[in-house]
């Protein structure tokens, strides 16, 4: 799947996007197994509750499942302006 990282997510692993294969059932399950890859990503996932996560373009939580996913995207909270 693809996964897209936006604002600060993007600055601390440093890519805009990358190709994952991954056995993961779950975001929760991602995020666990790209913290264990480095240092970098450690940084990036840190605070869950500072994330957002869409799911093929719409919002999702954490546990939501990854079975037929095609895109994830990280991003922080967005506010109105």
């Amino acid at each position: 799947m693809d996964v897209l990282y936006f604002a600060w997510v993007r600055e601390r692993i440093g890519l805009p996007k990358e190709r994952v294969e991954t056995s993961a059932a779950t975001v929760r399950e991602l995020v666990d197994e790209l913290r264990a890859r480095e240092a970098r990503y450690e940084a990036a996932f840190a605070d869950l509750s500072a994330l957002r996560v869409a799911v093929d373009q719409d919002l999702a939580d954490f546990d939501a499942p990854l079975a037929g996913v095609r895109e994830l995207a990280f991003f922080p909270p967005m506010t109105g302006g």
